[in-house]
């Protein structure tokens, strides 16, 4: 059976993003539905299949699932040989781990740094709270590189969800010149160099819609 995505603006929908490049890098088919943000009856579509009335939600068969990670392991379940979570039960362990902890955390960041793909690689300067959420995320890179990533250039190896995870924070780092390490600077490079990032990104800035909360330059809305 047809799996179905409805997501939001590619240019800004960080959650989005996550369960899409997923699906993409493992080979798993879907339709795409993508709803923007700003959608006058956005809350009325998206709440008839949604629990929360918010994008990313898989439609597979009678199953809906929203919320990110929540999708990535029902991805995980359902298609065992995409190898989404890692083999071995201490690489998996971590990385549910630092899914998790993306997933709930690292608020200062997201509220800094916006998810803007069209957005030219200008840096913007950070607070204290949100560079030491950051340093966090640089660390978090290079100890599972370090400890788990020799079968490949991503996180543990090869791509899976706990990428997934932080992809739109590659892109953050990216477009806002953040400093960070020389393995996570190769990392970002791995996650940049897919071809499904190349396809997100052509689609992004091809985008009608703009969201000003999302233009940390506004009243100018730069694009590269």
């Amino acid at each position: 059976m047809a799996l179905t995505l409805v997501i939001g603006n590619k240019n800004y929908s960080s959650w989005s993003m996550r369960p899409w490049i997923a699906m993409k890098v493992a080979g798993i088919a879907f339709e795409e539905v993508l709803i923007s943000l700003n959608a006058p009856d956005f809350k009325e579509r998206v709440s008839k299949i949604s629990g929360t009335g918010k994008v990313p939600v898989l439609i597979d068969g009678g199953v809906h699932v929203w919320e990110s990670l929540a999708i990535l392991e029902h991805l995980a379940e359902r298609f065992p040989d995409a190898c989404l979570w890692p083999a071995n039960p201490a690489a998996r362990g971590r990385a549910r781990a630092i899914a998790s902890e993306m997933h709930a955390g690292f608020q200062p960041l997201r509220r800094a740094l916006p998810m803007n793909m069209w957005r030219p690689v200008i840096r913007h300067a950070l607070d204290d709270e949100a560079a030491a959420s950051a340093r966090r995320i640089d660390a978090i890179w290079r100890e599972c590189r370090e400890s788990h990533g020799a079968g490949g250039p991503f996180l543990f190896g090869r791509f899976g969800a706990a990428d997934a995870m932080y992809a739109p924070v590659v892109a953050r780092f990216h477009t806002y010149d953040v400093d960070v390490g020389e393995a996570s600077r190769a990392y970002m490079a791995a996650v940049m160099a897919l071809p499904a990032w190349s396809e997100w990104t052509a689609a992004a800035r091809t985008e009608p819609w703009v969201l000003p909360h999302d233009e940390v330059d506004w009243p100018q809305v730069l694009k590269a």
